[in-house]
């Protein structure tokens, strides 16, 4: 569990650097499809060359603190959802002074980034529910609006519990974690069991874990693994936990990947002004979603 006394580094603004992570796992998976047709896939940065400290350190404190405790009692705190209520909206307010400095795809702010995600969903004609799962897939960031470091709240998310797979992002970081010295949690099954589901496993914390409890009741279910799974990056890319997945999580999990490429290669210089989008949007929230969401 996280430590008080952790180093200043862990103590950074939480606004600061957000969205490190999301330059890295660009060029990390590199792959925009037709989504972003005038940008060739060589475009997209070349990870050997744009490889920056702060990305490993953002990875070292995630591999070290998110243990399988740490997780329980975020879960715990969080899932209560009785921190504020507000429209979703005032959590965009939020989201928009949350800019990008470090990605050279774009200079947008987040609430850009999220409707160019769902205005390219939209443009290829998905169901309008999937189009709201691009606008508010990273709304859990204003997880940093409750004080959370950067590490508990962006970041390729995995399993905690069991034995770390070497796909995962800087897997050498895990040795500091305290649940590498668990003999239990260091099995390939830990504290699960063969095919048990996805749905019983208890993932990393952050911004997807917090929002896809939030639209449950909201959401149909392709649309909430789209919303839980997005930075599993080491199932959906790498397929490194098929022995913890069942027969249901492998269907929707067509959906994530569906959604995937959408997150990562929607950066559109010609989006439409918000004025032009915002009839549809406000509407598109409303039909389903209630006025007020309780964070």
């Amino acid at each position: 569990m996280r430590n008080q006394s952790a180093s200043s580094k862990d103590n950074q603004n939480p606004l600061q650097n957000l969205d490190q992570w999301e330059e890295d796992i660009l060029t990390r998976y590199p792959d925009p499809k037709n989504i972003n047709a005038d940008k060739k896939e060589e475009q997209f940065r070349n990870y050997e060359e744009t490889e920056k400290d702060s990305v490993k350190e953002f990875y070292r404190l995630n591999h070290t603190y998110q243990t399988y405790d740490f997780v329980k009692q975020k879960k715990a705190d969080y899932l209560k959802f009785d921190k504020k209520e507000m429209p979703i909206w005032s959590a965009f307010d939020f989201l928009n002074k949350l800019v990008d400095d470090s990605d050279p795809d774009t200079d947008l702010d987040q609430m850009q980034h999220l409707l160019q995600t769902s205005e390219a969903i939209r443009n290829d004609g998905h169901p309008d529910w999937m189009v709201l799962v691009g606008l508010i897939h990273d709304m859990g960031k204003v997880l940093c609006l409750f004080g959370e470091p950067q590490w508990a709240v962006v970041g390729d998310t995995f399993p905690v519990g069991c034995a770390y797979s070497d796909k995962i992002v800087y897997p050498e970081f895990f040795s500091e974690n305290p649940d590498y010295k668990n003999e239990i949690y260091q099995t390939k099954l830990g504290v699960y069991t063969q095919n048990c589901g996805l749905d019983n496993v208890d993932m990393s914390w952050g911004h997807d874990e917090y929002v896809y409890h939030m639209m449950k009741p909201y959401l149909p279910e392709p649309g909430l693994y789209m919303l839980r799974y997005h930075s599993f990056y080491s199932q959906h890319r790498e397929h490194a936990y098929e022995h913890l997945m069942n027969e249901k999580d492998h269907e929707m999990f067509k959906w994530v990947n569906l959604f995937n490429p959408y997150d990562l290669y929607s950066k559109n210089p010609n989006q439409k002004s918000w004025a032009e989008l915002e009839p549809y949007y406000k509407a598109l929230v409303a039909k389903y979603l209630p006025a007020t969401i309780k964070f």
